[in-house]
């Protein structure tokens, strides 16, 4: 009985329920990486510069708006921030850092994203911490890693994208290399960031050891190279850009349908046959230049030249709802407003909403986690956070500081 009570409460509670976090992340990649650990039940103290806090509040327009209609947090500090406390901490000051030595005793992982070698300066290094905290799971995401040459170097997602190589494959074949339209080496480095300290919470689980996690945004991009890296390690030839084309798939790219552009994504041999058919194109998928992906590949611009011709009289909507019905893979290219509007993603719960009292309407609307499983749920507990706003409740939560005490460290502006 007991034990059936233990199943049913542990599917009510969040994977990751107990244990706790000190974020010392700003703007991107770092905070993405703990926005996933606290949608996931982590306990997440994002520790912020006092007056200034993370720079990413600041990184707009557009900012949400408080009752006078004032500017507040910027989105793009909302995107990111959900489910954390913050508190306003000055680790450039022995103080600071003492206060902080007693939130790592208690934390089960610590993760920055300050420039390599720069936490030594304020006696919090892995280094310095993992003979005190054996237990600590250490994780610190930089631009080019801890070692190497460029170690020492900033990194921006910007920069990342050329040097990762991303940039080189992406645009026209006639235009200029072309970025990402978000920040994928941030977002990346901080889903590997995620996946690295889950990884070691399973091995503390087995040694009761803790450990340290070298992430670099560099590393990751080349990683996000995948297939198009590896087909230069094979092939020995240097990819180029060809648009929306696929370097090993025919028919894989934009059209542009008689009201707009089109996406058709024919994945095998039967998708072409089968689109042939309802394109009214049978004699295609039987010629000898066509009838295989590899041949298609081969012959990749006389067969876009045919397709374009035939796509371009017909609609968006004739084609997308008329592959479908033959199941080849064909959509739109929405907008993020018709994306939020899709019925799917609205099904998926993609867009969520939450209380926010410093906002004109007292809620806010967020991205939803793509997290679902069956058991253990996402749960979306807390709106990003005012700066500083929990710093009193954390400090005497985990350090057993008493309000005369707190406000001394207030007026010697340590937090």
């Amino acid at each position: 009985i007991n034990a059936m009570k233990e199943i049913r409460e542990s599917k009510k509670s969040n994977p990751l329920k107990g244990i706790v976090v000190l974020d010392l992340t700003r703007v991107l990649a770092g905070p993405t990486c703990t926005q996933i650990l606290g949608d996931l039940g982590a306990e997440i103290i994002k520790v912020e510069r006092p007056t200034k806090g993370d720079d990413s509040r600041r990184l707009g327009p557009p900012y949400i708006k408080n009752r006078s209609n004032n500017d507040q947090e910027s989105a793009y500090y909302l995107s990111v921030n959900r489910n954390k406390k913050s508190i306003t901490v000055d680790i450039t000051k022995a103080e600071g850092q003492k206060l902080l030595h007693k939130l790592i005793s208690k934390s089960d992982i610590l993760i920055e994203n300050f420039r390599a070698g720069t936490l030594t300066n304020y006696n919090l290094s892995y280094g310095q911490l993992k003979k005190k905290f054996k237990k600590l799971i250490y994780c610190s995401v930089t631009g080019f890693g801890q070692t190497g040459p460029y170690s020492s170097r900033g990194g921006y997602d910007f920069l990342v994208q050329g040097m990762g190589g991303i940039m080189s494959v992406t645009g026209k074949a006639t235009g200029s290399p072309t970025k990402i339209g978000v920040g994928i080496s941030d977002i990346m480095a901080g889903m590997y960031a995620t996946i690295s300290i889950l990884a070691a919470l399973r091995h503390r689980e087995k040694t009761k050891v803790g450990q340290y996690i070298d992430i670099a945004l560099l590393d990751s991009q080349v990683a996000w190279l995948s297939y198009i890296g590896q087909n230069y390690l094979v092939s020995g030839k240097i990819p180029k850009r060809i648009g929306n084309d696929h370097p090993s798939i025919v028919p894989y790219r934009v059209f542009e349908a008689k009201n707009g552009p089109v996406i058709l994504a024919v994945g095998n041999d039967e998708q072409f046959k089968r689109f042939c058919t309802f394109a009214k194109l049978s004699e295609l998928h039987t010629d000898r230049r066509f009838k295989t992906n590899s041949l298609r590949v081969k012959n990749r611009k006389k067969l876009v030249e045919i397709l374009k011709k035939v796509i371009k009289k017909y609609s968006i909507n004739y084609w997308v709802n008329g592959l479908k019905k033959a199941n080849v893979p064909c959509s739109p290219i929405n907008n993020v407003r018709e994306v939020f509007s899709d019925p799917q993603v609205k099904f998926r719960k993609m867009k969520i909403k939450m209380p926010y009292p410093y906002s004109k309407t007292g809620s806010i609307n967020l991205i939803g986690s793509p997290i679902k499983m069956s058991d253990s749920k996402i749960s979306y507990k807390l709106a990003p956070p005012k700066l500083g706003q929990d710093t009193e409740k954390i400090l005497k939560k985990f350090t057993n500081l008493n309000k005369k005490q707190t406000e001394k460290l207030r007026k010697q502006k340590i937090i």
